[in-house]
C-alpha cells in the first residue's frame, strides 16, 4: 500500500508539471517547467517502470496511473522530439569551402562575469578562428582582456555592464550601421548591424540576452518575451528583398519553449539543431540538467557548414559555434514553423504588455 502511494504521489507531480505550462500564465515557477522536458519524459519512463513492475495489474487504479504516466512521457516527448536525430534537419548541411567569401563563423559565450580565466577563452578564440566573437555577461574586466583580440577583431561593439548583461561583439568582418539598443528592460542591452562578408553581401546580425523569469532576477517572463516577439516582428515586417538574418545570443529559454517557438513562427528564422541534436549549453556543471539556452537561429538563405557546442572555458555555459554558408538557392528548399491567426494574436499581446513593437527595434540598413 505505501508503495502505491508513494507512486501515485509521484505521478500525481507529474501530471502537475507536465499540465502547468499549458496555462499562459508568465509566472517564473509555471514558464520555468518548459526548461525540464527531457527529465520529465525520462522521469516518465522510470515511474511507468516502477508502476508496471511494483504494482499489480488487475487493479484499476494501476493502470489509471499508467495511462496518467504515458501520456506525460509522451506529451513531454513530443516537444524535444524535433532536437533529436529522428527529425529531419530544418536546415540543410552544405559543405565548407565551395563559396568561402559567403560564408561566416560565429562563436557565441557566455562566458559568466564572475569567471576569471579569460584567457581559455582567448585561446579557443584563437584555435577556432571565428568571423565574429559574441560574448555576453561581459563587465569592463572582461573587456580589458577580450580587447586583446582587436589586431584581428578590429569591428567591435562594446557595452560592459556588471549586472550579468553585459555584451561584446567582435569581427573580422565590417560591420555597419551597428546599433546599441536597450529595448525593453534599461539595463538589458541588444545589438544590431550589418555584418559585410568576404563576398561584400551584407547580412543583418542580432544578438539578445534577455533577462529570464526566476526568482533572483524578473519575477515573471513578460519583459524577455516581448524583447525576443519584438524583434521576430522586426525580421517578419521586413520587405522581401532584405538582407538575410542572423540571430544569436543567450536568449534564457530554451528551443523547445512555446516563446522560443513563436519566436521562430513570426519570425520565419530557421533553428539549425532541429534535427541534429540539442546542444544543451547550460549548466556545465550539472550533466543531468542541462538545457539549450544559447541559440543561433538564420533566415532561409543559408545552409549549415558546421555547429559544435565547444569545451567548457570556465564559465556555467558551454561556448557554441555556427558557420553558415550562404545560398539563394536554399531560401525554397527550406522552411520552419508557420503561424497562425492565434499565433499572431499572442504575439500581439506580449509585445504590447511591455509596450514596444517590431518598429522600436533597430533595423541596420534600413527597411
Amino acid at each position: 500500500m505505501m508503495a502505491f502511494w508513494l507512486i501515485a504521489g509521484a505521478t500525481g507531480f507529474l501530471a502537475l508539471v507536465t499540465l502547468l505550462p499549458l496555462c499562459r500564465y508568465e509566472a517564473w515557477w509555471i514558464r520555468g517547467q518548459d526548461f525540464p522536458r527531457l527529465q520529465y519524459a525520462t522521469a516518465a519512463l522510470v515511474l511507468l517502470a516502477l508502476q508496471l513492475s511494483l504494482l499489480p495489474f488487475s487493479s484499476a487504479r494501476t493502470w489509471g496511473l499508467v495511462i496518467v504516466t504515458l501520456a506525460c512521457g509522451v506529451y513531454q516527448a513530443w516537444w524535444i522530439w524535433p532536437y533529436t536525430r529522428l527529425k529531419k534537419p530544418e536546415v540543410i548541411g552544405v559543405g565548407g569551402g565551395t563559396r568561402s567569401g559567403d560564408s561566416v563563423r560565429i562563436l557565441g559565450s557566455n562566458v559568466l562575469m564572475s569567471n576569471r580565466n579569460a584567457d581559455a577563452l582567448l585561446k579557443l578564440v584563437r584555435d577556432e578562428a571565428p568571423d565574429v566573437l559574441i560574448a555576453v555577461e561581459t563587465d569592463d574586466w572582461w573587456q580589458a582582456r577580450l580587447d586583446e583580440l582587436e589586431a584581428d577583431y578590429p569591428h567591435t561593439l562594446k557595452c560592459p555592464l556588471s549586472n550579468l548583461y553585459g555584451m561584446h561583439l567582435y569581427s573580422k568582418l565590417p560591420l555597419h550601421d551597428a546599433q546599441l539598443q536597450f529595448l525593453v528592460e534599461p539595463d538589458i542591452p541588444s545589438m544590431h548591424a550589418l555584418l559585410e562578408l568576404r563576398s561584400g553581401r551584407r547580412i543583418k546580425l542580432h544578438c539578445v540576452h534577455p533577462r529570464p523569469p526566476s526568482p533572483t532576477e524578473n519575477p515573471v517572463s513578460t519583459e524577455r518575451d516581448a524583447e525576443l516577439i519584438a524583434l521576430a516582428k522586426s525580421i517578419a515586417d521586413a520587405p522581401d528583398d532584405a538582407p538575410p538574418v542572423i540571430v544569436a545570443g543567450d536568449l534564457n529559454d530554451v528551443a523547445w519553449s512555446a516563446t522560443t517557438r513563436l519566436f521562430r513562427k513570426i519570425s520565419g528564422l530557421l533553428d539549425p539543431r532541429v534535427g541534429r541534436g540539442m546542444y544543451n549549453t547550460y549548466h556545465t556543471a550539472w550533466p543531468l540538467l542541462r538545457w539549450p539556452l544559447d541559440h543561433l537561429f538564420h533566415s532561409g538563405h543559408f545552409g549549415l557548414v558546421q555547429l559544435r557546442r565547444l569545451p567548457n572555458i570556465g564559465s556555467d555555459h558551454f561556448p557554441i559555434l555556427m558557420e553558415l554558408a550562404f545560398d539563394e538557392r536554399l531560401e525554397q528548399r527550406q522552411q520552419g514553423l508557420e503561424p497562425d491567426a492565434a499565433d499572431e494574436g499572442w504575439a500581439a499581446e506580449k509585445t504590447s504588455a511591455e509596450g514596444v513593437s517590431g518598429a522600436d527595434v533597430h533595423t541596420p540598413g534600413g527597411r
